[in-house]
C-alpha cells in the first residue's frame, strides 16, 4: 500500500506541475464588486457576487481579493461550476468575533465544486479568542456549535495552496466527502490554548493529501474521522498541537472503514500527543487498516507512538466492555527523537478484538525524566519488530489510563 500511495501522490503533483495553466479571466471583488478593504464593510456580498459570476461562466474565472484587510460575516460558495474556478486571495479575511452572529457553525463553506484551486497567500482569521472559553462540547452534549473557519464539503480535483488559517473558533478545516484534494504549502495558525481547534479533519473522503505544511494549533494538527481512504500526510511540522490522530472511532453507528492512511517525513514538536489511533470502548462495529507511519521525529512530544483503544475522556464510556473496532495492517517505522512521557510506545489494542498485523521497525525514542528511561507498553497485540527497538517493545506492562 505504502508504494501505491508514493505512485498516487507523484502521479497527482506531476497533474499539477506538468499541466499548462488554462487561461482565464480575472474579475477583483474590489474593483469589479465594490468590495472595501478597511476591516469593517462586509465583503461578503460582493464575494458572493463574484463567485455567482464566475461560477455561471463557461470559461474559467479567477476570483481575486487584493491585499488588504476584509470583515466576512460568512460566505457560502456552492457549485457545481461550469468551468474550474480560482480564489486568489491576497488580504485577510477577518471573521466577526461574536460566535452568537452566526446562525450555522460554518463561516466559509465551499460545496459541490470540481476543480477549485486556492491560492494567494491570503489568510482566514477566525478571531476565535472569546469563544475558545465557551467551548464545552466535549463535555457537553448540548453545546453550542461554534462556527469552523472553512468546510470543503463534496469538493474534488482540487488545489489549496499557500492560504493561511488562523485563530478558528472551532475546528480550521473540515473535509466531508471530497475527493482528490490537496493541501500544499498551507498554513495553520491557532495557540496551543485554543480549544477543540483541529488542524485538518477528514471524514468519508477519498484521495486527501495535505503536503509540506505547518501546523500549530489546540487541538488535533490533523485527524481523520470515519470514511478516511487514501489519505496522505507528508512533511508536515505539528505544534503545539495533540498530534496526527485516527479517531476516535466507533462512537457512532454505521461509521464507514478507513484504509489507506500514510503519514510521512513529518516532524512534532512540544505535541501532547505523537501519532496515535483512538477508539472508544463498548463502541459500535468498525474498521481501520492499511495504516502507516514512516520517518518521524518527535522532538517532546507526550506519547509519541500511542495506540488507544479505551479512549475514554471526561469517563463518558464504559471501559469493561471491549472495542468493537479492528484495527489491522498498522506500521510503525523510523520514528526517533524525544518523548516528554516515560511511556514513549504504547499499544492498547482491544481485548476483544486484539490487533492484527501490527509492525515497529527501526524506533529510538529516549526520556530523560526522574522516573528512569523511556518504556514500551502492549496489550492485546503481538507486533513483529525489526531494527532498533528503544525502548525495548513491549517491555511493560500497561498500568492506568492511555492520554486524554
Amino acid at each position: 500500500m505504502a508504494i501505491q500511495m508514493n505512485i498516487a501522490i507523484t502521479a497527482l503533483l506531476l497533474l499539477f506541475t506538468l499541466i499548462p495553466i488554462v487561461e482565464c479571466t480575472d474579475i477583483d471583488v474590489v474593483a469589479n464588486f465594490g468590495a472595501v478593504a478597511d476591516g469593517q464593510t462586509d465583503l461578503s456580498l460582493p464575494l458572493m457576487n463574484a463567485w455567482k459570476e464566475a461560477c455561471a461562466s463557461p470559461e474559467p474565472v479567477n476570483i481575486v481579493i487584493p491585499e488588504g484587510t476584509y470583515l466576512l460575516s460568512e460566505a457560502t460558495l456552492n457549485g457545481p461550476c461550469q468551468a474550474p474556478i480560482s480564489l486568489q486571495l491576497q488580504g485577510t479575511l477577518m471573521a466577526p468575533e461574536d460566535p452568537t452572529v452566526f446562525k450555522e457553525p460554518t463561516w466559509v463553506s465551499i460545496s459541490y465544486v470540481d476543480s477549485l484551486t486556492m491560492f494567494g497567500g491570503g489568510v482566514f482569521d477566525g478571531q476565535g479568542a472569546t469563544a475558545w472559553g465557551q467551548n464545552d462540547c466535549s463535555k457537553n452534549k448540548n453545546c453550542v456549535k461554534l462556527p469552523i473557519n472553512i468546510r470543503f464539503h463534496n469538493v474534488k480535483n482540487s488545489l489549496i495552496q499557500d492560504i493561511t488559517t488562523k485563530d478558528s473558533k472551532q475546528f480550521h478545516v473540515n473535509v466531508l466527502g471530497c475527493s482528490n484534494i490537496t493541501f500544499q504549502s498551507f498554513t495553520v495558525s491557532a495557540p496551543e490554548e485554543s480549544l477543540n481547534t483541529d488542524g485538518i479533519h477528514i471524514g468519508r473522503s477519498d484521495g486527501v493529501y495535505i503536503l509540506d505544511s505547518k501546523i500549530e494549533t489546540g487541538d488535533d494538527c490533523v485527524s481523520l474521522g470515519d470514511g478516511s481512504n487514501n489519505v496522505k500526510v507528508q512533511g508536515v511540522t505539528c505544534g503545539p498541537g495533540h498530534g496526527i490522530s485516527i479517531g476516535s472511532l466507533g462512537k457512532y453507528k454505521n461509521e464507514e472503514p478507513i484504509s489507506g492512511v500514510f503519514v510521512t517525513q513529518c516532524t512534532l514538536a512540544n505535541t501532547m500527543n505523537g501519532v496515535r489511533i483512538k477508539t472508544w470502548p463498548a463502541s459500535q462495529p468498525g474498521s481501520a487498516t492499511d495504516i502507516h507511519f514512516e520517518d518521524i521525529t518527535m522532538d517532546n512530544v507526550g506519547n509519541p507512538i500511542l495506540v488507544d483503544q479505551e479512549y475514554c475522556p471526561w469517563n463518558q464510556c464504559d471501559l469493561s466492555v471491549p472495542s468493537r473496532v479492528q484495527l489491522s495492517k498498522l506500521s510503525f517505522k523510523n520514528i526517533r527523537g524525544t518523548s516528554k512521557t516515560q511511556i514513549a510506545v504504547k499499544l492498547i489494542c482491544s481485548s476483544g478484538l486484539p490487533c492484527d498485523e501490527v509492525e515497529l521497525a527501526d524506533i529510538d525514542l529516549t526520556y530523560n525524566g526522574p522516573e528512569g528511561p523511556a518504556i514500551s507498553q502492549c496489550s492485546n497485540v503481538h507486533p513483529a519488530l525489526s531494527g532498533v527497538q528503544n525502548p525495548a517493545a513491549c517491555s511493560s506492562q500497561p498500568t492506568g489510563e492511555a492520554a486524554p
